[in-house]
């Protein structure tokens, strides 16, 4: 039999054994769990977003369908 695989809880830190046995896992308690559930639910995580700058994009710049300019080389 392997030995048995710890995670620290993403809550509190303490040490959990990755098992079916393991009622909460990957948190230690229900506390921690509701803990995390509730940073959730007030949108305490978020995700960063990283706004483009539209100015980079230029207008017309995609391709339309297979149309080229005469004496363009084909793709």
């Amino acid at each position: 039999m392997s030995a048995a695989r710890f995670v620290r809880c993403p809550q509190c830190g303490r040490p959990v054994e990755w098992a079916a046995t393991s009622r909460w896992r990957p948190f230690c308690s229900a506390r921690c769990k509701t803990i995390d559930l509730g940073a959730w639910a007030s949108e305490s995580y978020r995700v960063p977003v990283v706004e483009s700058d539209e100015s980079d994009e230029i207008p017309g710049d995609a391709p339309s369908g297979g149309e080229r300019d005469e004496g363009s080389a084909p793709r």
